[in-house]
């Protein structure tokens, strides 16, 4: 849809506009007294958001961040859909699905009664993402901005047959060193190792850092907070309708492999993302809704709680 046909129908004055973005791509662009946020309209990618409230923003992205049709965009939320991590059975399909690197359209919009914007997304099939998912399904992204962020991934069955997916909002949260913040709400959770040989174990207070960490945490509905003194907060990921949780940090050897972190890009941002993978996995029936739905949040630190 053109920008002008967009701003149109889905504009709010004085909450969201779209916008042009590098290389062709668009942005939704919310501003509303509580917070603001972008997101781009190629993979229903959420790039950044800030509360108001806040000095920095808690969803992170890169500054050497990519933009272009047809790549993924270093940093924000991305969209893995239909599956998490490699595909099952074929190594040629692109690792977390094709959802965070194709077209989505924008289907709703509102201005909430408490001064929050809401965005609808819908993935949009194409002969490429048909070939990869011969299922037939619908998947939405609903995101409302305001002194949170929430976001739900909405997948309904509109075949005959049961489906299986495996799905994440692999989020970059914004931090002020890795070294210094921690990870809680995990303790005591059985998680697959994948740094080195893949091996099962459990974790043993906080998660700390001091190296790569790649974590898939597994049967964990959990609140997880990210303990950060530097900046003086807390940011809080809660969420329903996941059952896994990556904790993700590559450190400074793999970034500077993948080129798009900077030369300390690593060191400002955590993933914590909300997962539903290995034996999480979702079987939908026919005609059913499954529906992910995480919020970020952020608070001062209290006294004693570092």
């Amino acid at each position: 849809m053109p920008l002008t046909d967009l701003n149109t129908r889905f504009g709010i004055a004085d909450q969201l506009k779209f916008i042009d973005g590098p290389n062709g791509l668009i942005f939704a662009e919310i501003d509303n007294p509580l917070g603001t946020a972008y997101i781009c309209l190629q993979g229903a990618h959420i790039t950044t958001f800030r509360p108001k409230d806040q000095v920095e923003p808690v969803i992170w992205v890169s500054k050497f961040a990519k933009f272009a049709p047809g790549k993924s965009i270093r940093g924000g939320a991305p969209v893995c859909w239909p599956w998490f991590g490699a595909h099952a059975s074929d190594a040629s399909l692109p690792g977390h699905g094709f959802a965070r690197t194709v077209m989505w359209e924008v289907t709703q919009s509102a201005a909430l009664p408490g001064g929050e914007t809401e965005i609808t997304l819908a993935l949009l099939e194409n002969e490429q993402t048909r070939a990869q998912w011969p299922h037939k399904t619908r998947v939405e992204l609903n995101v409302i901005v305001g002194q949170s962020l929430k976001a739900s991934l909405n997948t309904t069955n509109l075949g005959d047959t049961p489906v299986q997916i495996g799905e994440a909002l692999h989020t970059y949260l914004q931090i002020s060193d890795i070294e210094e913040v921690k990870v809680t709400g995990l303790e005591n959770t059985v998680y697959l190792d994948k740094v080195g040989e893949a091996t099962r174990r459990t974790q043993d207070g906080a998660v700390t850092f001091s190296g790569e960490v790649d974590r898939v945490y597994v049967d964990t509905e959990t609140t997880c907070a990210i303990i950060d003194p530097a900046f003086n907060r807390r940011i809080l990921i809660s969420k329903t309708g996941s059952r896994s949780t990556v904790v993700w940090t590559p450190w400074n050897e793999k970034a500077d492999k993948m080129g798009d972190f900077g030369p300390d890009g690593w060191r400002q941002m955590v993933c914590v993302e909300s997962v539903n993978a290995l034996e999480n996995v979702v079987t939908i029936a026919a005609g059913e809704t499954h529906r992910m739905a995480v919020e970020y949040s952020a608070e001062p630190l209290s006294a004693g709680s570092m």
